[in-house]
């Protein structure tokens, strides 16, 4: 039987490009965080968040973690999320993509098993905050952040590592809308028109 999977989102980046908390910004009526948490729902045995303003977070009801390590970035966030999660898998997404497959979702989940990192490629570009994480990942990322390597992708090279090429996620999300995330008002006001379109990005199948 393959061991359990904890879906963990990522909402600790400062939104400095966006100059306010992504994460509540509305997507047709709701904040971009609530429209994440629908995407992942039940696709692990629980649903984290890490972040370091909890306080923000309450009133989800999930749990809550800040950064185990602080000031790494993007890799702390996932070291933190794979240490607090109680599952030895983690599924990690950033806070700001509307447009998560959960097909997509649930296959990456699906190839697991003999590997550390489960991650989408486009272009020959990883995309690491759209990933399967195994425990044994601990170690390496640690290395990486003692050393002052940030990068997320730094700590690849020493695991186990399935890469999920565009002909595989092409099956699930031939657009890619999948990766499109929100860092700037530009950006957001193009989600929101393509949610418009799409009738809701809730109700989609991207």
């Amino acid at each position: 039987m393959a061991e359990a999977v904890s879906c963990v989102v990522l909402a600790g980046g400062k939104s400095s490009r966006m100059g306010t908390d992504k994460s509540f910004l509305p997507i047709l009526g709701r904040p971009l965080i609530e429209e994440v948490l629908t995407r992942v729902e039940g696709l692990g045995v629980e649903t984290l968040i890490v972040t370091n303003r909890p306080d923000d977070y309450r009133y989800l009801g999930l749990s809550l973690f800040t950064d185990a390590v602080p000031n790494q970035g993007a890799l702390g966030g996932i070291y933190t999320a794979v240490q607090a999660a109680r599952a030895p898998f983690v599924l990690v997404v950033a806070c700001d993509m509307p447009f998560l497959n959960r097909d997509l979702l649930a296959y990456l989940v699906s190839l697991r098993s003999g590997y550390d990192v489960v991650a989408p490629r486009l272009g020959g570009v990883p995309e690491p905050l759209h990933a399967v994480y195994a425990r044994s990942c601990l170690e390496p990322m640690r290395r990486s952040m003692e050393s002052g390597m940030l990068k997320i992708i730094a700590f690849y090279p020493e695991v186990r590592l399935r890469y999920v090429d565009e002909p595989e996620i092409d099956r699930f999300d031939p657009q890619h809308l999948s990766f499109m995330n929100v860092n700037t008002p530009q950006e957001l006001a193009h989600a929101r028109a393509l949610a418009t379109r799409m009738g809701g990005p809730s109700h989609s199948s991207a």
